[in-house]
């Protein structure tokens, strides 16, 4: 078996070559938008709303990230079922997936004043402004990744490459 990773098909459009203003101005709300949340954090809410959005593209990019920072695999494993591994995680860290799901899927239209005092709660204002700016830009990137099926599987921790070309 091959470990090269052969993607079955390619991306529908670029974005970033065809709005090279925007896609540059999402990498600098993306960039703002983490100042003031834990960055453990910032990953777990980044993965599981992925998750919950289907995106390969930012699943691959944000467990990469994380188990780079150090993440442990059985975290990355359970968030797809935190509620049931609540072991796993803090308290604030629940509450931080908490107010992503809520806000990811809002399917009553509304996030419930239960789940943002929980989170408002384990979050002073400032982080939980910067909690929710990096749950906002992560469903924003996921749109993008999943209309134009940016392919997965070829993003190195850290690096900048789906930055578009000056």
């Amino acid at each position: 078996m091959s470990t090269e990773y052969a993607p079955e098909h390619t991306p529908r459009l670029n974005i970033g070559q065809h709005m090279p203003e925007f896609y540059k101005a999402m990498i600098k709300v993306d960039g703002a938008s983490r100042a003031g949340l834990d960055p453990v954090i910032a990953e777990l809410v980044k993965i599981r709303s992925s998750q919950l959005n289907h995106c390969a593209f930012c699943l691959d990019m944000h467990t990469k990230d994380a188990l780079a920072m150090g993440e442990t695999p059985e975290r990355i494993f359970q968030l797809s079922a935190w509620e049931e591994s609540r072991h796993f995680y803090t308290e604030k860290e629940a509450a931080a997936l908490e107010l992503a799901e809520a806000v990811t899927v809002l399917t009553d239209g509304f996030v419930p004043d239960e789940v943002w005092a929980n989170a408002a709660k384990h979050f002073d204002e400032a982080e939980l402004s910067a909690l929710l700016a990096v749950i906002t830009v992560i469903n924003a990137w996921n749109r993008i990744a999943v209309s134009t099926r940016m392919v997965a599987g070829h993003y190195t921790p850290g690096s900048v490459s789906h930055r578009p070309k000056d």
